[in-house]
């Protein structure tokens, strides 16, 4: 062959292959539903596109020119790409089987999760990964029962890439690896490898939020524990978990704030909490963590709240705990995300959105629409400027408005940034935006093309793609030179609209993937197009095509330094005629030139904060203790200098600031205790105090700005003046000088928040504590009503409120109240309802879905003479719901809503209905025993136990009143009898008191001589108690001595005639000298006598007593009548004389077994009221009284116990470790009134402070440590059934002439329910636990109707165990209620309302409910279960398709103290006026 023909033969070869394209190539390709989820594996062309609805998954190995589709067609739920490892993604089921794939999606291998019940969580993302280790996953799962209504959290887990599946651990609520991220290191890699954390329930309730906490384990839950995050102590309440980049964080909330606190630590072991300025509050919902850096963590706390959100960006140190503010006025959207991104793969340059008009917008309540402005910063934050196009400010579309997928403006292509916007004053709509790029990293910027487009980036950022986004286009457009000039290519199949751009991950392929859609409505067709450039004639880039890019400059055009280096890339010139090409996918990695250090290099040190003017660093308390150098006449020594240079900072020479200073012995040590009480008085010039009310920090809320541990307290005097004090009593401040405060009304959902009502039209209001005031203009002068509030409030939104006015009144017979709501604090007023007696809105647990629910009483027919009706609504009353004519009132409760209303059939009689979701009522049916002809009154008292006790009154003769107490099922309508004969007064109180802290201890008083008493030969009253929640009452065991050492008259080991008596509720003058208190487990005081009956509360016939064991014994403390209040959670008690002036306090540091007298004051003072912060948890107590020679000053005396030597350390706590020698806390476990520890069902062990220790025990400290143990069942676990009551015996025999209840109702309300037990006259009492043992509720098992043959079958197949399981432990429900979870709902401690009365019971206008209380906590199960449902619902929806505490104005009744007695509006000291409102 001549060389002439070889040459054409060669040509003809080389000829298809080197004819290179001009353009780039696009090819189509139709699915049949839209892209629920697609997604690239990095460094490589395969795609991997999810349709949920068609249950597919199809594959593409080209870049989405060709697909295939995944052989599991029709079960595809979910797609998820493991975010480190490229080769590994996982595909979700519906059910439990699901499949993983280990080479890109080539193969899939199925899995399954060990219970076939379990289902991927719909609450939560179902997987989380472990960065390191990409065998080891977690799944979030859920197992569901009686139909979906009621699901249980579980987490399982592999750790050999799924080749076995097994349980992690039930009842989580999210779970992390501590590698959850490349840059979290836990110090210890072999040791910690495995550590997981997880959020979990409490130990007592899985459906209380608030007793939510931690747990680590590092061997997969075999063992687990719960971290210290505060010092020693352990945190409740956790709601969420994070790990951003090196840091792990965890949110808590506590009862009664929406302020959150955040915990932070960077090793998985220690923890701190997070430190904001004292201005700055986080709340749920209302902050974001943002993109983070390796070094810090960027939150954004909003400011302003919907519907135009703005916020404040902050930056923390480099251990995660000290936050300082970069930039105000953040714009966020609705769903919390915020206008912030970081240029990615450079350091320390980020874009903002900010709010340019955000006075207005404050002033509006977000009611202003934004005005939004892009700026940019290049030293981290530190310092922004706005973006330049031409001179002119650019304002970019940012997070908030995402239009593409992926990051807004940057990608892996060093400097090349994209956005659309315009130039000018602020940011305009998206439809007016432009196309703008810059090629500097945002110091400067061009305009690319005319209107909106979608854009990317690809080949390391030499070809930019753009599509249209206002409409349909069949267009392209790229450009080959940094967006200086662009090109066009067409579409193939006609104009689609642009739906998501894309390529891969590190923006280093030639290859793009386009979604779009066709038509419209049902013809809406999905198409992908695969744009490739891989073929283009431009060649592979050689060394001259680059160039040295410095990422950032300064003002003067110099390369700037960030964490103590210049960063610089080697990146493709702009104008360069050729592609990268990059085969490996591999991105640009940056280089960096050393820089000398600076003050930017340096944060504090640990133990120092930044100084007020941010320029030095300033000790933060005593300094660590240097070992053996501050010792004999050695005054000084070497110590930090309060700087250290920032983990990571590569900066060298310069400044040492980190360099070591001499500092004084002194520094190290906190100022010695004094050893004494402190004692600050106060005197005010008023005759009598009116009003006071604690405003506590809560566990999880910010320190004041002006007192790092504030204890706040407002007061009112008689003058109408308010004071102030920060420090529980020792200073004090008049605030809002010049305005007469009528009423003040804290918040009752959130101690932050007060109200105070003046007489004029303007009132004021505080949000921190009474760091600052705003006011509101009000709609109507306050009701004229004294029965009434004026405000009403919601329970989860502390801005949204009711007024309730007077209006009318200078019209004869004419005044009468209107309603108006508010969700803006008083901001702007839209009428409710005409002619109320009061409205409310209305929160039930276990039903949040209606947030604006109210209930309103109104007059029918706008006539004051018209009967009560109770109506409802869910829209501000747009359309009213009638509920009942001829109330009388209703209670709400946390579970239930209870309505009084006069019986249809005899006017003189009231009834009783109850609900359980605010809108359906059903009749409560009475015990069949329990004839009461004429019902004049209920009060329904507290209970924190899943059922209602109610008090009926039964005899009505005036100061011979009494009544019975029954008890509820568990939604409110069916009773059985408790006890009879129990106490109450004229007003409608009852004698009848829970213990704080203790699950189902309640103690009543009894009148023993009813015939006598009628007669009017006065009360015999005898104490009773009950330690299994009202099921047996019996009589208070008397101490065997007195106090000095001598038996009783009376013989103590006869308790029918010999027992102690307690006065209760209904003497009380201060409804909140309560007997116990939720953080001193086990202990309560009271005043009384040791004989047969209760004698008068007298000096000479009345003792004051303690119980450390809740109740079981009884031990006499002093002679006479004290007021008592528990300090430090009881481990200091004080006492002061009641009724007697006196010019000393006695205190006990040992539960009261010793006391030691302190005079407090020169002058003997009568003092009205002891107290200290509601959560019993200070050391600060306050004396409210009027010196004896005084009869024009009042005086306050704070007692500081904080200086004594026995409370200079604190405690130490090892939750995790409670036997070890060095914890100063025991383990106790409260007894029955048997020898038995078992106390419904099961035994329970509480941290208690061992009484000698010489600590204090500071932050309030989870005292419920363990369930250890189930007990097996006794009688005691039972009350008796509805128609069967209490015989003589004890045991439950049936009313007399009536028949056994019906059991098999249970099959008619549960048609999938196969079986029901007879009646045996008992019923289990719903808090106990208790297995095996008597089964006294069991009795014999018939099938229901219509399943007989599934009963015949299921006792065939089930073996004992299950039977056990289905028999036994399905009926037992939920344990609540006990130690910390009343802590947590202190502010219902006893709360009662009166529903009817005696005499003018008939009054229309009286209000019989004056005070409403929150009397049940918890909820049942099916009631718990509703948010889940609708979770789920809507989740599987997308799946498929695509009581509040009442206030009067009298200061018994502050911060906290949940009250049910209603005072008269007298004062505590003086005479009454004519002042009140």
């Amino acid at each position: 062959m001549s060389s002439a023909e070889l040459l054409a033969l060669q040509l003809l070869w080389l000829g298809p292959t080197a004819a290179k394209k001009d353009k780039p190539e696009i090819s189509s390709h139709k699915f049949d539903n839209a892209p629920s989820n697609f997604f690239y594996f990095d460094d490589s062309n395969t795609i991997l596109l999810h349709d949920r609805e068609g249950g597919v998954v199809h594959r593409s190995e080209d870049a989405g020119k060709t697909w295939d589709k995944v052989d599991i067609e029709g079960k595809a739920w979910d797609l998820w790409r493991h975010p480190q490892d490229n080769r590994k993604a996982y595909i979700l089921g519906k059910g439990s089987t699901h499949w993983h794939t280990n080479d890109q999606g080539k193969t899939w291998k199925d899995f399954e999760i060990p219970n076939p019940k379990a289902r991927p969580s719909l609450f939560r993302a179902p997987l989380a990964f472990h960065a390191k280790d990409s065998n080891k996953v977690l799944i979030h799962g859920e197992i569901c029962r009686i139909g979906g209504l009621i699901c249980e959290e579980t987490t399982f887990y592999t750790n050999n890439g799924f080749e076995t599946v097994a349980k992690l651990r039930k009842d989580t609520r999210g779970c992390v690896f501590a590698h959850a991220t490349p840059e979290f290191e836990t110090g210890d890699d072999d040791k910690n490898d495995d550590r997981i954390i997880c959020v979990t329930t409490g130990r007592v309730s899985s459906l209380d939020r608030r007793q939510h906490k931690l747990a680590v384990s590092d061997n997969y839950f075999e063992d687990e524990e719960e971290p210290s995050l505060e010092g020693d102590r352990t945190v409740q309440g956790i709601i969420n978990i994070a790990v951003v980049k090196g840091y792990l964080v965890a949110a808590a909330r506590a009862p009664r704030t929406d302020e959150l606190a955040l915990y932070v630590t960077d090793d998985a072991r220690t923890w701190h909490r997070a430190v904001f300025p004292s201005d700055s509050r986080l709340k749920e919902d209302a902050y974001t963590i943002l993109e983070s850096t390796s070094y810090s963590i960027q939150v954004d706390v909003m400011t302003v709240d919907p519907p135009n959100p703005m916020g404040v960006l902050f930056t923390s140190n480099s251990n995660g705990t000290y936050f300082t503010k970069n930039i105000p006025h953040t714009n966020r959207n609705m769903n919390g995300i915020v206008d912030f991104e970081k240029v990615q793969g450079i350091q320390g340059i980020v874009i903002v959105n900010v709010v340019n008009n955000f006075e207005e917008v404050e002033g509006s309540y977000g009611r202003e629409e934004k005005e939004l402005k892009s700026q940019i910063s290049f030293d981290d934050g530190r310092t922004f400027k706005d973006l330049k196009a031409d001179k002119e400010s650019l304002h970019l579309h940012s997070v908030t408005e995402m239009k593409n997928i992926g990051r807004v403006f940057s990608s892996p292509a060093p400097g090349l940034i994209m956005g659309v916007g315009n130039t000018g004053k602020n940011l305009r709509s998206y439809e007016e935006g432009d196309l703008w790029v810059s090629d500097d990293a945002g110091l400067t910027w061009r305009q690319a093309l005319e209107e909106a487009h979608k854009y990317e980036f690809g080949d390391q950022g030499s070809i930019l793609v753009a599509v249209y986004d206002e409409g349909p286009t069949d267009i392209v457009q790229y450009s080959l030179n940094h967006g200086k000039k662009w090109h066009k290519v067409d579409l193939p199949d006609g104009k689609i609209r642009a739906k998501a751009l894309t390529t891969t991950p590190d923006s280093t392929s030639m290859k793009f993937f386009l979604w779009g859609t066709k038509g419209g409505g049902s013809n809406t067709e999905h198409w992908v197009f695969s744009i490739d450039f891989e073929d283009m004639h431009e060649g592979q880039c050689k060394e001259g095509d680059f160039q040295k890019w410095y990422a950032r400059y300064d003002d003067d055009g110099n390369p700037s330094c960030i964490m103590g280096r210049k960063q610089f890339f080697k990146r493709r010139k702009a104008d360069a005629d050729c592609f990268i090409r990059d085969k490996n996918f591999e991105e640009v990695e940056p280089d960096f030139e050393v820089c000398e250090c600076t003050k930017e290099d340096f944060e504090c040190d640990y133990n120092f904060v930044k100084s007020e003017d941010g320029k030095d660093c300033v000790r933060d308390g005593p300094l660590p203790d240097p070992k053996g150098v501050c010792k004999g006449d050695t005054k000084k020594y070497k110590a930090s200098s309060g700087f250290r240079k920032i983990p990571g900072n590569g900066c060298k020479g310069g400044k040492d600031r980190e360099k070591e200073i001499e500092r004084p012995c002194g520094d190290t040590l906190k100022p010695p205790v004094s050893g004494e009480i402190n004692t600050e008085r106060t005197a005010f010039p008023a005759k009598s105090f009116r009003a006071y009310f604690y405003l506590e920090r809560t566990e999880s809320s910010s320190e004041s700005k002006k007192d790092r541990k504030d204890e706040t307290v407002i007061m009112r005097t008689d003058k109408s003046e308010v004071y102030i004090s920060r420090d529980h009593g020792k200073t004090w401040d008049q605030i809002l000088k010049g305005k007469k405060i009528k009423n003040i009304y804290p918040h009752p959902h959130f101690n932050d928040v007060c109200y105070f009502i003046t007489d004029e039209d303007v009132h004021y209001y505080t949000i921190n504590r009474g760091d600052s005031f705003g006011h509101f203009d009000a709609p109507s002068e306050p009701t004229r009503d004294r029965d009434l509030q004026t405000l009403g409030f919601h329970a989860d939104y502390k801005d949204w409120l009711i007024w309730t006015g007077a209006v009318d009144c200078n019209k004869k017979g004419g005044c009468h109240n209107n309603a108006w709501y508010s969700t803006d604090r008083g901001g702007h007023w839209e009428y409710l309802r005409r002619y109320v007696r009061k409205c409310e809105f209305i929160k039930i647990e276990g039903h949040g879905d209606k947030e604006n629910l109210v209930y309103c009483e109104s007059f029918k027919g706008e006539k004051l003479s018209g009967p009560l009706q109770l109506q409802w609504s869910d829209n501000w009353f747009a359309k009213p719901h009638d509920l009942f004519e001829n109330i009388v009132d209703f209670a709400t409760m946390s579970e239930f809503i209870i309505v009084a209303t006069r019986d249809k059939t005899d006017t003189d009689s009231l009834k009783v209905d109850a609900s359980v979701d605010g809108q359906t009522f059903a009749d409560a049916l009475f015990p069949p025993n329990f004839n009461v002809p004429v019902q004049k009154a209920y009060t329904v008292l507290d209970s924190h136990t899943h059922a209602v006790f109610m008090h009926v009154t039964v005899g009505n003769t005036k100061n011979a009143e009494y009544g019975s107490i029954i008890k509820s099922n568990s939604n409110g309508t069916s009773y059985v009898l408790s006890l009879d004969s129990v106490n109450r007064n004229t007003p409608g109180y009852v004698d009848f008191e829970k213990m704080l802290g203790l699950e189902g201890v309640a103690l009543v008083n009894v009148v023993a001589n009813i015939e006598d008493a009628e007669k009017g030969n006065g009360k015999k009253l005898k104490t009773m108690i009950t330690h299994n929640d009202g099921a047996e009452w019996s009589p208070l065991k008397a101490p065997q001595q007195d106090l000095e050492g001598k038996p009783y008259e009376c013989k103590t080991d006869n308790n029918a005639d010999c027992s102690l008596h307690l006065h209760g509720y209904t003497e009380r003058r201060d409804p909140r000298s309560v007997y116990s208190s939720p953080s001193a487990v086990g202990l309560m005081m009271a005043v009384g006598n040791v004989g047969e009956y209760l004698t008068d509360k007298s000096e000479t016939t009345s003792d004051t007593f303690i119980t450390r064991d809740g109740g079981v014994e009884w031990h006499a403390v002093k002679k006479g009548n004290y007021m008592w209040e528990y300090g430090d959670q009881g481990s200091v008690i004080v006492i002061v004389r009641d009724t007697v002036s006196t010019d000393e306090i006695f205190y006990s540091l040992d539960e009261g077994k010793t006391w030691i007298p302190y005079r407090f004051s020169k002058k003997k003072v009568h003092v009205a009221i002891l107290s200290t912060v509601p959560s019993d948890t200070s050391l600060n107590f306050l004396l409210w009284g009027q010196e004896e020679d005084s009869d024009s000053k009042i005086v306050t005396f704070n007692l500081d116990f904080s200086q004594l030597k026995e409370r200079e350390r604190q405690c130490n706590l090892k939750e995790n470790e409670p036997d070890d020698p060095k914890s100063d806390y025991y383990l106790w476990e409260p007894k029955h009134l048997s020898d038995s520890n078992c106390l419904f069902g099961h035994v329970a062990q509480y941290h208690r402070k061992i009484v000698d220790r010489e600590c204090f025990n500071g932050r309030s400290i989870q005292q419920l440590h363990n369930i250890t143990r189930h007990c097996e069942c006794t009688r005691v676990d039972f009350e008796c059934d509805y128609n069967y009551e209490p015989a003589k015996d004890g045991s439950c025999k049936l009313v007399s002439g009536l028949e056994p209840p019906d059991h098999s109702q249970v099959c008619k309300e549960d048609p999938k329910k196969t079986s029901y037990y007879l009646p045996t006259g008992y019923r289990r009492v719903r808090l106990s636990t208790c297995k095996g043992g008597n089964q006294l509720d069991k009795y014999a098992e018939e099938p229901c109707p219509g399943h007989e043959k599934d009963f015949e079958e299921r006792r065939r197949g089930l073996g004992g165990f299950w039977l056990f399981i289905l028999a036994v432990v399905f009926p037992i429900g939920i344990a609540s209620a006990v130690g910390y979870w009343v802590w947590q709902n202190w502010d219902n401690r006893f709360g009662k309302i009166r529903l009817g009365d005696q005499g003018s019971a008939f009054d229309a206008e009286r209000p019989w409910i004056k005070y409403p209380i929150a009397a049940v906590s918890g909820v049942v199960a099916v009631l718990a279960a509703v948010p889940l449902l609708v979770g789920s619902l809507w989740r599987w929806v997308s799946g498929m398709f695509g009581g509040g505490t009442r206030y009067t104005t009298r200061g018994s009744f502050a911060r906290g103290r949940g009250d049910y007695a209603v005072v008269d509006e007298d004062e505590l000291l003086g005479e009454d006026d004519d002042e009140e409102v």
